[in-house]
């Protein structure tokens, strides 16, 4: 769902919701979100006690089936403290995700995890 001027409360829920299922499933609380469409509510991080993670580079890995235009997107746009957004729920988008590692990593980049990036 995304957020707009109108459904602020009902995507408040979907994520309380959601997060209550991760904490049964994990026993840890969410505190980070990757809200849908980059859409997000300053108000929530309050409310909800939860961090926006938004993205630097999207490669529209969605609307793609080209597994060496996501990569050569994502690798030439790519600098340190990037933020790569991907949808893992494509066929192409995990074959080239893994591309990327490899070839980041060959480029000297490291993967770190959002705590790492955002608070070290």
């Amino acid at each position: 769902m995304q957020l707009g001027s109108k459904n602020a409360e009902s995507f408040k829920k979907e994520i309380i919701k959601t997060n209550e299922v991760i904490k049964e499933v994990t026993g840890e609380d969410t505190i980070y979100v990757r809200p849908p469409y980059g859409s997000w509510n300053k108000e929530f991080e309050k409310e909800l006690n939860m961090f926006p993670v938004l993205w630097t580079i999207d490669p529209l890995d969605w609307c793609s089936s080209d597994v060496s235009c996501i990569v050569n997107t994502v690798c030439t746009k790519a600098k340190e403290n990037d933020i790569i957004l991907m949808h893992d729920q494509y066929k192409t988008t995990v074959t080239a995700a893994l591309k990327i590692v490899d070839e980041l990593m060959e480029e000297g980049y490291e993967f770190v995890t959002v705590d790492e990036l955002l608070f070290d």
